[in-house]
């Protein structure tokens, strides 16, 4: 990339460090904060505790090691969470770390981890700096509208709003776009899942709300339910509240309603005899029809539908099932894009350091 006085953007090396709830993806990299290429990558998968993942991570660096990977410039972190105070991708200081630490509640299937491994981070490689790639950050353009809730203002005041997730997966599609469609819903379909209306490159509305959990339903979180069935179950023996968190972020969605896994491979493989498994997939598709048709509606149309994420690009039969029942839509392109990102972190971590 070359600036308007003809010289070259300077690249830098960047560990790309991306905790999801139960993986680890790693990678270098090389960008100049406009572009990004990758050196060479990899992912841990089912990974359980805080110490796993620093586990994990130690294979990762030795795994790097040994593909002859070159010393990096600087470390980006995916934060699933920001909380009300960051809004913006930010470089690690005692500040930032001090806040994050304070925003857990928000995304506890994923925040203790990437903390875990950013202050490892901070023990091997003290002198590089560090990174931290907000999902948040894209659905800071929502309307009024759509990010607030219908509560008493003393309570908005506590930070509570639709923030909104999967952030560096939409930036990289709306990256991959061109030319980017003025109406485009994207389907990030993945363990996770979010529904997305985005209104030339901006965020306007989105599935996933205070947390990670709201939204359609997953591989093991519920997404959205009626809040007095919270009240209700806290009559029935669930008052704690980290029993009714394991509830609904452990114990639902796909494996909730299957009774018997949240892989949707294996529930493919057994839905023409386990009913159950057949009704859990049905209703995942169902509920992302259905939220795809409401984005629409909040773009006033669309345009083109992208369907990204481990599910959304792999799993054709569930992706033809969503799409069947949205032909009133209109002649509209859907198409299956890679969510990329690592690359976006790379990115990012190349902009704030330059």
């Amino acid at each position: 990339m070359e600036s308007l006085s003809g010289t070259r953007a300077q690249e830098y090396t960047v560990l790309a460090l991306n905790c999801g709830s139960s993986s680890l993806k790693f990678g270098i990299y090389f960008s100049d904060g406009e572009t990004a290429r990758a050196f060479c990558e990899g992912e841990a998968e089912e990974i359980g505790s805080d110490t796993d993942y620093s586990a994990a991570l130690a294979r990762a660096l030795e795994s790097l090691n040994q593909k002859g990977a070159p010393e990096f410039d600087a470390i980006g972190h995916r934060f699933v969470h920001g909380g009300s105070h960051f809004r913006e991708h930010q470089q690690v200081t005692p500040e930032v770390l001090f806040r994050l630490r304070a925003v857990v509640d928000y995304a506890p299937l994923h925040m203790p981890t990437a903390l875990a491994v950013l202050e490892t981070m901070q023990k091997n490689a003290p002198a590089k700096p560090q990174v931290v790639c907000f999902d948040t950050a894209f659905h800071r353009t929502m309307p009024d509208v759509s990010k607030t809730y219908a509560l008493p203002g003393s309570v908005r005041e506590l930070g509570v709003e639709r923030y909104g997730f999967h952030g560096l997966s939409l930036e990289s599609i709306v990256a991959q776009l061109h030319p980017l469609p003025d109406r485009l819903v994207v389907a990030h379909l993945g363990n996770g899942a979010s529904v997305t209306a985005i209104r030339n490159g901006r965020s306007i509305d989105t599935t996933m709300g205070l947390t990670p959990t709201g939204g359609v339903m997953m591989g093991t979180r519920c997404g959205d339910l009626d809040p007095g069935l919270m009240v209700y179950l806290m009559r029935h023996g669930y008052a704690n509240p980290d029993v009714l968190e394991t509830l609904f972020d452990r114990h639902s969605g796909l494996l909730g309603v299957s009774g018997i896994t949240s892989d949707v491979r294996q529930l493919l493989n057994k839905r023409t005899t386990d009913k159950q498994a057949d009704l859990a997939l049905k209703m995942f598709c169902y509920q992302v029809r259905k939220a795809i048709a409401s984005m629409a509606g909040a773009l006033s149309g669309v345009d083109a539908v992208v369907f990204t994420g481990g599910i959304g690009e792999h799993a054709d039969e569930l992706r033809k099932e969503i799409s069947t029942g949205l032909e009133f839509l209109g002649d509209i392109r859907i198409m299956t894009l890679p969510s990329q990102e690592d690359l976006q972190i790379a990115k990012i971590t190349a902009k704030l350091i330059a």
